[in-house]
């Protein structure tokens, strides 16, 4: 016999209910019946997890505007497996972002000076915020993997001059990847492990109004293959590299960087902001070995509306998976109620964060964004296995994973426009009928 545990959300009013198979069952004959049949016996990816970013922004309203009771209340929500919803991937950048207070990087220097030994390196900066909530994410869910990403080298290094612009100067091809040694070598000292990073945010989009670089795939494969991985072998580092970190509309720059870097680089990094999710398994056809990772997706106002937001998640949110990424990170933890604070010169954000910390009032609210992560992390755990689920009508989208304790996670989305009845079928064993309406989420654990 096979216990369930249910979560329902139907709409902004009704967010990841805890609900029972008597509650969802059917009471008319109106809706379509649809199938989902699971298979155990055909498996993809292992999961890592889910997560969000603490970016300077994100880390300074939790950690310095929140009241401490609130703050301590909201990272068990956050990352607690039993008392919260287990977020265990953190993606966090390597300085400044467009989210943070001001520009800042590891190693700045006044204008016309350089420190190609990295003397003067320092993250000083992100023991005020960032690591004091990273230490206390890691206690609450030891799980919990660490990726980093950088939006700028320091300006010294770049052909700007400025960490806006510009490209990584040759000559610095060296001292970067030393930025990048004591980077992992720093965090390291407080007890924070770096699973993997990137070696540029975005590549190929360059900012005028925030930190970004120009890598192209060519200079990416020789800053990775003859700079960046010999220094980690030589410190020994088992830090992963993960290329690309850019959108699903450039397939062949990862192609090309796999294919000229090999066994330097471990993998692929997507976002969502162009392209389609197949993007990923087209890479992964091409290097079956490489492994594949989702570390940014943000929602904002250009999806003002509540469903289509949230629709858009879930849809997305399941695509990603099904198309092999060990991980589904979407952007700030945490932003204010004017979407920042954001760097000087930003303007206006758009963006949405995982919950809003009101830096007037000290209020606190959770955004769609974590009612949608919570239907995803909350059954599916890390070192899940991906398991097989085809539904017999696209409309409702399916994935599903195995637990390691041998429980069936999965997450269901409605993405037509009338109710459906969903029976699940498990190695030939049906569960009764469940009623999803339109646009509304389903999330169940099968429990032995």
């Amino acid at each position: 016999m096979r216990e369930l545990d249910i979560y329902y959300s139907t709409g902004e009013q009704s967010l990841f209910v805890r609900t029972t198979e008597e509650q969802l069952r059917p009471t008319d004959s109106a809706a379509v019946e649809v199938e989902v049949r699971l298979d155990g016996s055909v498996t993809y990816q292992t999961m890592d997890g889910f997560g969000a970013s603490f970016t300077d922004s994100a880390a300074y309203l939790i950690h310095q505007v929140l009241p401490e009771e609130q703050r301590s209340i909201l990272m068990k929500k956050l990352f607690d497996p039993e008392e919260g919803i287990g977020l265990s991937v953190l993606r966090n950048p390597m300085g400044a972002s467009d989210y943070a207070r001001f520009f800042y990087s590891y190693n700045d220097l006044p204008e016309g000076e350089t420190d190609p030994e990295m003397q003067r390196f320092s993250i000083e900066h992100d023991e005020a915020d960032v690591i004091p909530l990273l230490q206390e994410a890691l206690a609450l869910n030891p799980s919990i993997k660490l990726f980093g990403s950088p939006w700028s080298a320091p300006g010294w290094m770049k052909t700007s001059g400025s960490m806006i612009g510009g490209e990584l100067k040759k000559e610095y091809y060296e001292s970067y990847a030393n930025y990048f040694v004591r980077y992992i070598e720093s965090y390291a000292k407080h007890g924070l492990s770096i699973y993997a990073v990137t070696p540029q945010n975005e590549p190929l989009y360059v900012p005028g109004h925030y930190p970004g670089m120009l890598m192209t795939a060519e200079m990416q494969t020789d800053f990775v293959k003859n700079y960046l991985k010999p220094a980690f072998v030589k410190h020994g580092l088992s830090t992963k590299i993960l290329a690309y970190d850019h959108n699903w509309d450039r397939p062949e720059y990862p192609l090309s960087v796999l294919k000229e870097a090999g066994e330097a680089v471990d993998g692929v990094a997507w976002h969502w902001y162009g392209g389609e999710a197949s993007a990923q398994s087209q890479v992964k056809e091409a290097f079956p070995d490489k492994e594949v990772h989702f570390t940014e997706g943000s929602g904002g106002e250009w999806i003002p509306a509540f469903e289509p937001a949230f629709s858009n998640v879930m849809r997305t949110g399941i695509e990603i998976l099904r198309n092999h990424s060990q991980s589904l990170v979407l952007w700030n933890m945490a932003l204010d109620e004017q979407n920042g604070p954001t760097v000087p010169g930003f303007g206006r954000s758009t963006c949405r964060g995982i919950v809003t910390v009101n830096q007037q009032t000290r209020e606190l609210e959770y955004t769609l964004d974590y009612y949608a992560l919570a239907h995803f992390s909350t059954v599916i755990r890390p070192k899940a296995v991906r398991i097989a689920a085809e539904s017999e009508q696209p409309s409702i989208r399916s994935v599903a994973f195995r637990n390691t304790d041998d429980s069936i996670g999965i997450v269901l989305f409605n993405d037509g426009e009338q109710a459906s009845d969903v029976r699940l079928r498990l190695r030939g064993t049906e569960l009764p009928s469940l009623r999803m309406e339109s646009k509304s989420a389903l999330s169940i654990r099968l429990n032995n």
